[in-house]
């Protein structure tokens, strides 16, 4: 069977929340960094969630990968845009990444407000 991006993002939601609960400063602190990091400027938070998304292909991160769709989804990201970040990160990345762009891809199709309509 394969792995399922809402089922991974949702486990480790619930992770997460025992670390928000146990270690409050810590995650406090990275929130924070977080919401600074994607806040608008020169780049919008969309631009920069893709900048994320394509860090977390190279970096073969399952968790990251959903959270980020997901995110771009909220967004109102275009499936172009995704698949031209995930382009760049296969030529930066090699085969490693396109194997994780696939994932992506797969993620953004089990996540779209489409397949949960069908």
């Amino acid at each position: 069977m394969s792995k399922s991006f809402v089922q991974i993002t949702t486990d480790v939601s619930k992770a997460l929340a025992s670390l928000r609960k146990e270690t409050p400063e810590t995650m406090q602190g990275f929130n924070a960094m977080a919401k600074g990091a994607l806040q608008d400027g020169a780049l919008t938070e969309l631009h920069k969630e893709l900048v994320a998304l394509a860090i977390a292909v190279t970096q073969r991160c399952d968790a990251c990968v959903g959270f980020h769709v997901k995110a771009l989804l909220r967004l109102g990201a275009s499936r172009e845009q995704m698949m031209e970040t995930l382009a760049v990160c296969t030529y930066m990345g090699g085969g490693p990444a396109l194997m994780y762009a696939a994932e992506a891809v797969r993620a953004w199709e089990e996540m779209s407000p489409k397949a949960a309509a069908a």
